[in-house]
Parts: C-alpha cells; sequence; structure tokens
C-alpha cells in the first residue's frame, strides 16, 4: 500500500472513512489528521476534486477566504498540499455501494470488493455521482471519443484558434462562452431562446463581447445534428423553432445543459432525505444514523449555503463531533492550530 497515493486495498481499517474526494472531503481529512484520528478518501472518480477538477479546473472562484481569486484546479492542488505531511491514503475509481454495522464498526464496500472498516463515517459527496445531460444527436458517441463534443473545459489552451459552439442558457455556457472568446478562432453562444440566465454582470460582459465580434449569438436555435468525418467535426447543424436549418462550421461543441446528479446507493441506507441532501443537525452534522456525518452540499439543515467555504466550516464540525465515537476513552481538549502544530 502506498499512502497519500491511489491504491486498491481488500481490506482496509481506519477511524473515519470519507465517502468524497471533492474540496470539502480533502479539508475534512485535513481536520482528522489534525485531531490525530487516521482516515482514508474514497470516491467513485479516478482522481481527488470532485466537482472543482472535473467541471471548472481553471475557472476562477472568488468566495475563498484569504484568495481574491483562485482556480478549481489551483485550490484542489492546494488542499492536496495541506494534507500532504499526513499522507491521507485514498481508495478510487469504485463507488460506494454497500454499508453494515453501528457506530464504532462499520463496514463500508464498493463495486470493485474493496472494504473498509472504520468506527465513523463522513460523507461528503457533493450532489452525489454526476455526469452530463447528454444532447440526442445521433453519432455523438464518435464526436465524445475525439474530444471534438466536451461537456468539462480541462484546459482553455486546447480550444486555441477553434471555431466552438457553446450550446446552453446558463452560467456554465455563459462562462466558458467568455472565457474561450479569448482563445478562440471564433464562439457560436446557442440557446433556444433570446434569454440567458446569468448575472447582470456576466450578461453585460457577453453584450460586449458580441459587440466586439468575438462572440456570435445564436438565437432561438437548438442542436439539430453533427457532421464530420471520422469523429473530426466540421459542422454542428441547428434548427430553430419553424424548423429553419442553419449549418455552423466548427472544430468542437460544448454543451452546458447541467448535470444529473444521483445519490446513489447511499439514498437507500436508510438517512432522512430532502430532494438528494441528506438532512444533518448543525451543530455536529452528524445524520439521523448515529456515528455517520454529512458535510458539504449533501448535507441539508435550516440556513445552509452551498458554498465551499461553508462545507470547511462543517468539515471541522463534523470531525470533532466524530472523535467521541473514534476514540471514546480519551478527551478531546480543543486546541488552536498556532498550538497543537500539524505533528
Amino acid at each position: 500500500m502506498t499512502t497519500g497515493m491511489t491504491y486498491t486495498a481488500s481490506s482496509y481499517t481506519t477511524d473515519i472513512a470519507i465517502i468524497g474526494a471533492g474540496p470539502t472531503a480533502l479539508f475534512a481529512a485535513f481536520e482528522c489528521r489534525m485531531l490525530r484520528l487516521d482516515c482514508v478518501l474514497t470516491d467513485v472518480l479516478d482522481s481527488v476534486g470532485g466537482q472543482c477538477a472535473a467541471l471548472y479546473p481553471e475557472k476562477p472562484i472568488y468566495d475563498i477566504p484569504a484568495h481574491p481569486s483562485i482556480t478549481g484546479g489551483n485550490l484542489i492542488a492546494a488542499l492536496e498540499e495541506q494534507i500532504a505531511p499526513f499522507n491521507v491514503p485514498r481508495i478510487l475509481g469504485s463507488r460506494v455501494c454497500h454499508l453494515e454495522g453501528t457506530a464504532g464498526n462499520f463496514t463500508l464496500k464498493n463495486e470493485r470488493g474493496d472494504s473498509i472498516h472504520a468506527k465513523a463515517i463522513i460523507i461528503a459527496a457533493g450532489a452525489g455521482a454526476f455526469g452530463p445531460n447528454r444532447p440526442p444527436l445521433e453519432g455523438l458517441e464518435a464526436y465524445e471519443r475525439s474530444g471534438a463534443v466536451q461537456y468539462y473545459v480541462k484546459k482553455r489552451a486546447d480550444f486555441t484558434d477553434k471555431r466552438i459552439v457553446v450550446a446552453g442558457g446558463g452560467d456554465s455556457a455563459l462562462d466558458w462562452a467568455l472565457s474561450l472568446s479569448d482563445v478562440a478562432k471564433k464562439v457560436y453562444l446557442l440557446h433556444r431562446r433570446d434569454r440567458f440566465r446569468g448575472a447582470p454582470e456576466t450578461l453585460a460582459q457577453i453584450e460586449a463581447k458580441i459587440e466586439q465580434g468575438l462572440i456570435e449569438k445564436v438565437v432561438p436555435y437548438q442542436l439539430h445534428a453533427l457532421r464530420g468525418d471520422n469523429g473530426q467535426l466540421s459542422h454542428v447543424d441547428i434548427i430553430s423553432m419553424d424548423e429553419t436549418v442553419r449549418s455552423l462550421e466548427a472544430d468542437a461543441l460544448l454543451p452546458f445543459y447541467g448535470l444529473s446528479t444521483d445519490l446513489g446507493p447511499i439514498a437507500a441506507w436508510g438517512f432522512e432525505t430532502q430532494r438528494s441532501t441528506i438532512a444533518v443537525t448543525p451543530a455536529t452534522m452528524q445524520t439521523n444514523m448515529d456515528g455517520i456525518f454529512a458535510i458539504g452540499d449533501v448535507a441539508a439543515y435550516p440556513g445552509k449555503l452551498k458554498l465551499i467555504l461553508q462545507g470547511f466550516s462543517e468539515a471541522a464540525v463534523a470531525a470533532h463531533a466524530a472523535h467521541h465515537i473514534a476514540r471514546p476513552d480519551k478527551a478531546l481538549r480543543f486546541e488552536h492550530s498556532t498550538s497543537r502544530g500539524i505533528g
């Protein structure tokens, strides 16, 4: 076994099992280790970072304390650096599907067959497993395999001097149309109606780019067909409400039609759920099941704000609350990090 890196274990024993490996989960690992609790991260994705890494690694985030602006990718890198001294193990690439046991003696199993034995569990699964809502276009898979159709922008530089169709009317479509207009040869912003869902400042920036000729707004149209050879895209055909078809020369299509999310097997474990979230007691972040806590977007309670910074606070609360389960014979004395040190 190599700690601090991805590995597959037939069986692993720890104090705290953390389900998820996004920013809130990574900070939960830090908080656990600062309390001298062993922990392991587990996630369905093949790498840590959750939606920050998968959906917007190059998109700036503005509400992380002490960072006026930081990209999703750099935030994950900083959180990884923060837990690096602890060599936190992680089991990735397989979804946790089975739970048994009670507080102090839980067993989790994933779809690959690995087992994790833990005294307490912290669920930091975001909105659950997620994937893009894919447009119903014939031959779509071939263009997905070639990279001509992508649902997440990982490297903006990959689209330099390309003709891009950005489809969608929400924040993701608007943000990436703006960002890619600085490097692309042509950006088409496609939506089924001449009305976008975005912040006034974002909409004003879009209009400015349109006036500069850096973005062409194509409304009201919908995706109709993809054309090209061997997965290499040459044209995106679009259709209006009166069935007028227009063909756009394009090298890439970026459909931003939102995500389909699913708590998966977790939803059947007996939690009190509210619209794909798990109800918790905010003072401890414990669910209705003793010894199991939920933090981040998956946690629900009155006054909840779905912000990364609030998830960080919840991680600290959950780690402290879990201590008495993992170490029932040892009193926890609160200490600031300046006094405790990394150790």
